[in-house]
Order: C-alpha cells, then structure tokens, then sequence
C-alpha cells in the first residue's frame, strides 16, 4: 500500500525539522514527502537543502496557492499517480516510530475506510475506571475511561448544551467534542470528524473532493469541514494506537483578533455543513452556546494570565457573531 505524506508548512523550519526527523526514525518509510512552503522567506527552503531526507519533493508555492485550504490542494494534484494513501500532517508534529504502520494497518483492518486519523498524545489526564463507572459532573467518560472536564463543558452540561453525540462526532447544533476525548485505549473507533493535521485519505477521494478554499490563510475548521463531507459517503476512522504528539508552535498563526472571528465564523460555516436547513431549536442551541463561550473568553481577561489575547479573541468572537447577521459565510 504506498501512501505519500504531504506536508503544508508557512514559516516554520525548526519545527518542520523536527517532524521530518521523526519521520525518519518509522517503522514504514513514506513512499513520497511532499512539503509545499508558502513561507515568504527562504529558512524552509535552506534547512531542506541542509538535511537529507529520502523520497522528498519541495514545492515552493506561488503566492495565489498560499494558505492551508490552497496548499494541501496544490500538493495533492502532484502527488505520485501509483500513491493509493495520502497522509497530511501539521508542521508541527513529532511522530512515534510506529504511527504510519498503525495508521496503514488501519485500512488493511477496515478496507471500506476513506480516512484514517492519528491520535494526539494530550497531557490531559485520562484513567481507565471500567464500564460501570458512573461519572462526576466535572468529569467526561467514555468507554470505560474518565478524565476532568473543562469549564465550559461543565456548564455546559447545567444549563443543558452539552453535546449529544460522542467524540468525533458534530451534533446538529455543532460544538461537538473533537476526537481528542477519545481515550488513549489502543482501540479503532469510527468518526465523521478527523484532525486534518493529523488524517490521511484514500487518494480516490480527491477524484470528487477538495479542501474548501472558503478557509483562506491559517484555515482554522477546514478539516471538520472536509471529513464531514467525506462522512457523508463513506467510513472514516481514528485508530488510537497511531500516536504522535502535536507541540502547537505560535508561528505563523493569526492573532487572537482575527482568530477569534474565524471561530465564529468558520464554525457557522462548518455547522451548516453538517445541518444546513437546522430547526429553530438548533439554530437557537448553536448561538446561545457561542456567546457563552464569547462571555467566557470575556472573563478570561480577569481571570488568566494572558488578559490582553483572552480580550482581543472575545472582541474577535463578538464581531464574528454580528457579521453573520450581516453576511453570513457561502
């Protein structure tokens, strides 16, 4: 089975080094590298040329392809025509050494799968506490394992918001829970939902599919989008024994302001595709439950150590909220 790996990467040498380092330590070696650099500077392109890596390719976008959506399409319209498994990860990833040969195994296991998600090794911490465990309000769990809940799912769960629906999966009000509540089980569980820096795809799918180049620039959501839309004709899956550890670098990322706003908006966007015509009842769910995480963000200014980013990404969610009333995202 020959999978290429597609690296999309803006400003990041150091951290793209790391990933491509671990890349070399896997018990199966990816077919194909691909790293398409929308940097606007020549540190990626040095730091390629500086290290030796098998089967690499390096693109250097043009400035029209720049941006996550346009990248990741670039890169797969050059993909190897005998690749059957695309892999994309984020820049900033490190791999274990058996994450490809766990994430392929995953197909063999499940031939009808279109996609298959890695797991992130979170902090957070998860214990195994059996089936009849009866959990607390400030905790999640999911089969057989428990772990704190945030604040906000906490009151989210008493004033009735919390979602409906298990990990990986969007409810029809969205603001789900992403596979990371997932447990660290070992076990494959199917989802519609997979991180996008984190997936990989059967390379058949694109023959009718593509990323959405609504998300421009940093494409905050365009993975939800895109495996929801890929759910809807097929199996996706997320093998938690295919792990990896994601170190989130600040570089390159837009500003709480502008991301504050794609939260907003993006996730309006994202929540439509998986229920465009919503009842009045959902409708009303969604946007009770985005100003309330707006108002917390707001509290964030007196109560974290960052106030100045937890005010300017609630100003950036305030605004994002109103603008769809005055132009909502197509």
């Amino acid at each position: 089975m020959k999978f290429s790996l597609l690296i999309c990467t803006y400003m990041r040498a150091e951290a793209l080094l790391q990933l491509l380092e671990s890349v070399k330590e896997q018990t199966k070696y990816p077919d194909e590298i691909m790293i398409i650099d929308g940097s606007t500077n020549q540190d990626t392109s040095v730091m390629i040329k500086n290290n030796r890596f098998d089967h690499l390719k390096y693109f250097a976008v043009p400035p029209q392809h720049r941006g996550l959506t346009k990248q990741r399409n670039y890169g797969i319209e050059r993909v190897a025509v005998d690749i059957e498994i695309i892999c994309f990860l984020d820049d900033d990833i490190v791999l274990t050494a058996t994450y490809f040969e766990e994430l392929l195994q995953t197909y063999k296991v499940y031939p009808q799968a279109l996609g298959v998600g890695g797991y992130i090794i979170d902090e957070t911490k998860t214990e195994f506490v059996g089936e009849k465990y009866h959990s607390k309000s400030d905790e999640f769990y999911f089969d057989g394992w428990k772990r704190k809940d945030g604040s906000r799912f906490v009151l989210r769960k008493k004033l009735g918001l919390d979602s409906d629906c298990p990990p990986g999966y969007s409810s029809l009000y969205s603001h789900g829970r992403s596979v990371g509540f997932l447990p660290p089980s070992g076990k494959t569980y199917e989802v519609e939902m997979l991180m996008g820096g984190v997936s990989s795809f059967r390379k058949k799918v694109f023959d009718t599919l593509h990323f959405s180049t609504y998300f421009e620039g940093y494409g905050l959501y365009e993975d939800a989008d895109f495996s929801l839309r890929v759910s809807k004709i097929g199996a996706l899956y997320l093998n938690t024994a295919a792990r990896l550890y994601h170190y989130h670098d600040t570089a390159g990322r837009p500003n709480q302001y502008q991301y504050g706003k794609m939260v907003v908006r993006n996730g309006w966007y994202v929540w439509r595709t998986k229920n465009p015509k919503p009842t009045l009842e959902h409708q009303l769910k969604w946007h009770t439950i985005t100003l309330l995480l707006t108002g917390i963000r707001f509290s964030n200014t007196f109560t974290s150590s960052s106030k100045k980013e937890a005010f300017t990404e609630a100003v950036g969610r305030t605004v994002g909220w109103w603008s769809l009333w005055i132009r909502k995202p197509k």
